[in-house]
């Protein structure tokens, strides 16, 4: 047997993230080498029924798609805008906004997630096909505008606030049609980063 493959037994029953560290670091075996190793878990995909999700809160937005509305998966883009005064004025390192962008994008998926377009974005066929589109906005002020914008159109989206400091950094919207969302992304310039 593979020795990455006897540590994934080994560590299958290590339960938080830096032990599992701990024990690659150990064996010189790189983390995602015993997670491939590892067995995964699915949870079945349904593309039927119709999709409303919402916080409570009302920090994450939701639409209403039945299958008949469902486009092509070649169509099928998501995007995300950042506030551009991160790396300007503010001076964040490039990984934390990185990593503000995975976290919007990762909630709008989820919060979505039993969505028949979402579900469709993500279908295992597509994982090598997903298109993003990473924009960027001034501020803060113009990150809320959008997200209100998209609200009122019904555009499935999520304001990534970062916390404790309650502070907007990033907006994704959930996969949705390229045509239908792109009248509202028109004005904003591709992300060029810091």
């Amino acid at each position: 047997m593979h020795p990455s493959l006897i540590l994934a037994a080994r560590v299958n029953c290590v339960s938080t993230s830096w032990q599992l560290r701990r024990a690659c670091d150990h064996t010189r075996i790189p983390t995602c080498r015993v997670r491939a190793a590892s067995p995964r878990h699915r949870r079945p995909m349904s593309a039927a029924g119709t999709i409303v999700t919402a916080e409570p809160s009302g920090s994450a937005q939701g639409i209403h798609q039945s299958d008949a509305e469902i486009p092509d998966a070649e169509d099928l883009v998501q995007y995300l805008v950042l506030r551009k005064d991160l790396w300007n004025s503010l001076k964040w390192p490039l990984g934390s906004i990185i990593a503000q962008a995975c976290h919007a994008s990762t909630a709008a998926l989820w919060l979505n997630k039993d969505s028949p377009v979402t579900t469709a974005y993500c279908a295992a066929q597509n994982l090598d096909h997903m298109r993003k589109v990473v924009l960027e906005v001034k501020g803060e002020q113009q990150l809320h505008t959008l997200s209100n914008r998209l609200t009122e159109h019904k555009i499935a989206h999520k304001l990534w606030v970062e916390q404790p400091e309650n502070f907007p950094t990033c907006l994704a919207t959930a996969p949705c049609s390229k045509a239908e969302a792109q009248q509202h992304f028109k004005k904003f310039q591709l992300c060029k980063g810091v």
